[in-house]
């Protein structure tokens, strides 16, 4: 993974010089006409301050924020009310399925008492006020969005609520604590009703107040209600726009001939045919990612730029970089698991020689792509001095500073306009920020050639799926030792894949003793287990990136069907044996565990002939999910029937959001063990291009869910990752207890 430290650096640079005017709070002054000019005065009102700057202030010099809100606390920057009523909720994070936008909004709706009928959301940009509040950037990953924003979004709409209640006050000559809130209005004790449309514009003058008093779970009406998704209509009825409908005036479209393999370059370029294909306007060299270099050719729409990119004549020169062969680096990484490498976690493991039972494994786990529905895209308008983007972004802010170092612009030069995007799984979050940083590439290069217009770069699905950024490909090597009563004395444990933060911002707090923290997270926890656990991080020409759920698509993988193995090995209930190695240390796996053992009628139901019980439980981004599943095996193909999960997640801010989170992640991991489920690679060519040769899976494919919610009023935990890790180790067990032989040691399943 390649990243520009630099870009970090201009973030921190940029951000100091927006505050450069600012007071002695880190406020920045602005006059009146200026803030109704920034919080959009004519048609709503914005509640509070607009980010980084201080409220306007009323002729008395009154209003404005407190000394020590920053700007990611102030409402400003996220609620708008129409005078009409409606209520828009502008979210710091992107929306590409997991139904952000709807459960953020509840909750900052909840303490404002807002019309939920008339509440609408927004995308943030890349301004400071939309970092996530724990990590200090933008950001949308690891499953953090409600967890890190709850309170944030509880505070902004009480702060937002407290406003209007005192503009509602003064027009009344009434004290604020005699008045109530309810529905997107403000009410005294003799039900007169001031609607929150007709106070917004006073509201705006109130100061922010610093502390506000939170709701009581109790109290909860929007919270804990299952609640269709806000963007559900405009995208089942097709009229949803994503980053790939973005249009502009006079706008191009560009696709661009990638190298074949990782970091190569064209050796000559003939292009002679593709520039008579009607509609063709250029074909330009650009650099590409990893140093490599690329053909664009722009026209005035996709399927131009696309006849035209087959009408090249492109002899590539990839002698000077690596040539990554799948069956070649999967034994290199089995040569590298016979031997211990980084310590990740330290145990005595000498009790592993003289054990009177051992068991010994090996896993494979190969490259997978993000494969989003919607393949990447960048739309850019550049005229030489300041550029604007469109794009589906998990990190809007990090994309804009790898923009303007791109196009040679100041950071305050370049707007990012966030769109929705369809899916990502971690592939719209790049430290490199390789796809913007592309077509930002397309643009200078295209200025620079007399190109004046907008241009959006445009991927095809084979480019996704060939252009790189894959979970890593995995090789565990584990040697068990037991002992006489059939207890776990020595498990010796080795681990070998690529880094994927290394080299990225994220390696100073995810990289410890030289290990990634992330190819490790997942193994031994909750277990009380005798482990050593070491890590090998080889350097492939191969990108490499976080995928839905990271580290947890194999450990959990490893370790669930390894306790399997131990407890048919030793005749032990898979489901106790886990209680008994967690020995009461663990109540969320415990209670996960127990609800979806209980609601699936495990050990009471009998079960149809043929068909079997399979079990894992697995925690990740602090939520547990256990699934308990009904499979069996046919002709040498398995069928997974039923699944039935059980989900701690902690306060369930949307029902249905996490059910149907569930559903998805399960399903996207059940496609972790359909044939075709890899990427592979010939002498540094990734072989793989559409979906009829890299399989995902599809409603065919689904089984039966239901899935169930621990009780709990305790602060969300996240919810679209957890969902995947356990489901394919739970469908192996289910298979080795059905043919009475082990659990797939290789993904995706092997057939026959």
């Amino acid at each position: 993974m390649h990243f520009d430290s630099a870009i970090a650096a201009d973030l921190h640079k940029v951000l100091s010089r927006r505050g450069a005017h600012a007071d002695a709070s880190g406020n920045a002054a602005l006059d009146r006409r200026s803030f109704l000019k920034l919080s959009g005065a004519g048609a709503g009102f914005a509640l509070g301050v607009f980010p980084l700057a201080a409220a306007a202030q009323d002729a008395n010099g009154k209003g404005g924020a407190p000394a020590g809100l920053k700007p990611n606390q102030q409402p400003a920057a996220f609620v708008r009310i129409d005078r009409d009523g409606t209520t828009t909720v502008t979210v710091n994070r992107l929306e590409f399925g997991q139904g952000t936008h709807t459960g953020l909004a509840m909750i900052l709706a909840e303490e404002l008492d807002a019309d939920w009928s008339k509440v609408r959301t927004a995308h943030g940009d890349a301004n400071p006020a939309y970092f996530d509040p724990a990590f200090g950037m933008h950001l949308t990953g690891g499953s953090n969005s409600i967890k890190n924003s709850f309170t944030q979004y509880r505070e902004l709409g009480a702060r937002t609520r407290v406003m209007l209640v005192a503009a509602a006050a003064k027009e009344w000559n009434m004290d604020p604590a005699t008045l109530r809130t309810e529905r997107g209005a403000v009410l005294d004790a003799k039900g007169r009703r001031k609607p929150y449309g007709e106070l917004a514009e006073a509201a705006m003058r109130e100061p922010v107040p610093q502390a506000v008093t939170l709701k009581d779970p109790k109290q909860f009406r929007l919270i804990g209600q299952p609640t269709r998704r806000l963007d559900a209509q405009a995208k089942s009825t097709g009229q949803q726009d994503f980053g790939i409908d973005v249009r502009v005036p006079g706008m191009l479209t560009a696709v661009v001939a990638r190298p074949p393999v990782f970091g190569a370059k064209p050796r000559a370029v003939d292009d002679a045919a593709a520039k008579v294909v009607r509609g063709v306007k250029a074909v330009l060299r650009v650099p590409t990612d990893r140093g490599g270099e690329g053909v664009a050719v722009i026209a005035d729409g996709y399927w131009a730029a696309k006849q035209g990119r087959d009408a090249l004549k492109v002899d590539w020169d990839t002698s000077g970089v690596e040539r990554p062969d799948t069956a070649r680096l999967i034994a290199q990484y089995r040569e590298l698991a016979r031997k211990p490498g980084m310590t990740a976690i330290d145990a005595d493991v000498s009790a592993l020689a003289n054990a009177p039972r051992k068991i010994s494994a090996e896993f494979v786990f190969p490259y997978l792509a993000h494969a989003p529905m919607e393949p990447l895209n960048c739309t850019v308008a550049y005229d030489g001095r300041k550029a604007e983007l469109w794009m589906g972004t998990q990190m809007p802010g990090l994309d804009a500073m790898a923009a303007a170092k791109t196009l040679g612009v100041a950071p305050e030069a370049v707007k990012v306009n966030t769109q929705m995007a369809g899916g990502g799984f971690g592939r719209r979050a790049i430290p490199s920020s390789d796809y913007v940083v592309e077509a930002c590439q397309v643009a200078r290069v295209a200025h620079a050639a007399g190109v004046q217009a907008p241009i959006r770069t445009l991927w095809s699905r084979e480019d996704d799926i060939k252009g790189g950024y894959y979970r890593p490909m995995h090789v565990h090597r584990a040697e068990i030792g037991l002992d006489a009563q059939g207890d776990i004395v020595a498990w010796d444990h080795v681990i070998v894949g690529q880094s994927i933060v290394k080299g990225s911002p994220f390696e100073a707090f995810l990289v410890k003793n030289g290990i990634d923290g992330t190819a490790t997270e997942g193994m031994k926890e909750p277990y009380a287990l005798p482990m050593r656990l070491t890590v090998h991080h080889p350097q492939v020409n191969v990108p490499v990136l976080w995928w839905r759920s990271v580290g947890s698509t194999h450990t959990a993988y490893v370790m669930e069907t390894l306790l399997d193995e131990v407890a048919r090995a030793t005749r032990q209930d898979p489901v106790a044996m886990r209680m008994k190695l967690m020995q009461g240390k663990h109540p969320r796996h415990e209670s996960a565990l127990k609800l979806a053992v209980e609601k699936s009628g495990y050990g009471k139901r009998t079960l149809p002939q043929g068909h079997a019980w399979g079990v894992a439980v697995h925690e990740s981004f602090n939520t547990v999910v256990a699934y308990v599943v009904e499979a069996s095996v046919a002709k040498g193909m398995p069928k997974l029937h039923n699944v039935t999960a059980g989900v701690h997640c902690n306060l369930a801010v949307n029902p249905m959001s996490v059910e149907a989170q569930i559903q998805g992640s399960a399903l996207m991991g059940l496609g972790m063990c359909l044939p075709g489920a890899a990427v592979t690679l010939k002498d540094g060519v990734v072989e793989q291009g559409n979906f009829n040769d890299y399989a995902v899976p599809r409603i065919t494919d689904m089984p039966r869910i239901a899935v169930h919610v621990v009780p709990s009023a305790d602060p969300p935990t996240g919810i679209g990752e957890p969902g995947l890790p356990p489901l394919a180790p739970a469908f192996a067990n289910a298979i080795a207890r059905a043919t009475g032989g082990t659990a797939p040691r290789e993904m995706p399943f092997p057939q026959g």
